[in-house]
């Protein structure tokens, strides 16, 4: 039978800035498993002031966990005990919640989409309020919220040792892709036995680009279903929901990872169907899209996305 978990963020199931095949696993479960993950975000510097609920493991994870990395604050890793490396990950996304009730925006010099254009930090806390799901601008304005973890990734190949978790790479990690919201399932491979799973890096709602390089980053709770298939062969991660599928590639050239995202899509779609990789081809042109996943993460993203009534 399978069993429900809970992983809580303290400063012995976080790792921050990096993922690291050789990381000890913070929790062991079987494969079919539903884990509830708690999370956590940011430094000292993004705290808000009086009047805000702050996690205490935030502040226990700045005094006490070294962050090896520039990078995020990861819940995990979650070892799955029957994953083999080339074997896929399933993660079922089956529910996020908030854990505060801010959120912090910021630009630096030298950062983001335009980043010799912005000379000063700033920083913006944005109330959050859980029951109309809505984050509040300083400035008056409201944004419906729509969360999701913008890192979910498998430990990386051993051979790369500790990563940062800034680069999304063919393990997943820093993704940020707001199509991966509850509900829709999420396709790793697997590099290490054991799978180890980490999530992290939580938005409240985010624009594709991400441009400044945060969205509304706050601490979020998800609860997945962590699932080994030994039946699927894949390189790069990818994710489907009720109506749509999504292949992803990433690159620090955009049009390359436009390139591979499209092969990927090619290859599912054919897979899938009785089409020959020309029609596939045609039918990407026809009623796919591409887009811009985020280019603020060294490594750039694109999501070709399809809906499947068509396959």
């Amino acid at each position: 039978m399978a069993k429900a978990h809970r992983l809580v963020a303290s400063t012995s199931t976080v790792h921050w800035g990096y993922f690291d095949s050789e990381l000890k696993p913070a929790l062991e479960v079987d494969s079919g498993d539903t884990v509830t993950i708690e999370t956590v975000s940011g430094g000292a510097d993004v705290l808000p002031g009086p009047g805000y609920y702050v996690p205490p493991e935030l502040l226990e994870i700045h005094d006490n966990v070294p962050r090896k990395m520039l990078g995020h604050i990861l819940t995990g890793p979650i070892r799955i005990n029957t994953a083999k490396i080339n074997q896929v990950l399933q993660v079922d996304i089956i529910d996020i919640k908030l854990r505060q009730d801010w959120g912090y925006n910021f630009i630096r010099p030298l950062s983001g989409g335009l980043p010799g254009e912005f000379h000063e930090t700033t920083k913006l806390t944005i109330r959050l309020d859980n029951d109309a799901q809505e984050g509040e601008l300083p400035w008056g304005t409201r944004l419906p919220l729509r969360p999701f973890f913008g890192v979910m990734g498998c430990a990386p190949p051993s051979q790369w040792g500790m990563i940062s978790s800034i680069q999304p790479r063919a393990h997943g990690g820093n993704m940020d892709n707001k199509e991966l919201i509850a509900g829709t399932t999420l396709y790793l491979p697997i590099f290490v036995d054991g799978a180890n799973f980490s999530a992290g890096d939580g938005h409240g709602c985010q624009g594709d680009g991400e441009v400044c390089v945060t969205a509304i980053e706050t601490a979020l709770e998800g609860t997945f279903r962590l699932t080994v298939r030994d039946d699927m062969s894949i390189t790069l991660p990818y994710a489907e929901n009720e109506t749509h599928i999504i292949t992803m590639a990433f690159d620090e050239d955009l049009d390359d990872a436009a390139k591979e995202a499209l092969r990927q899509m090619i290859g599912l779609i054919t897979q899938r169907t009785n089409l020959s990789k020309a029609q596939a081809y045609s039918l990407c042109s026809l009623t796919a899209d591409l887009r811009v996943t985020q280019i603020v993460n060294g490594n750039k993203g694109i999501h070709a996305i399809i809906p499947k009534s068509v396959i």
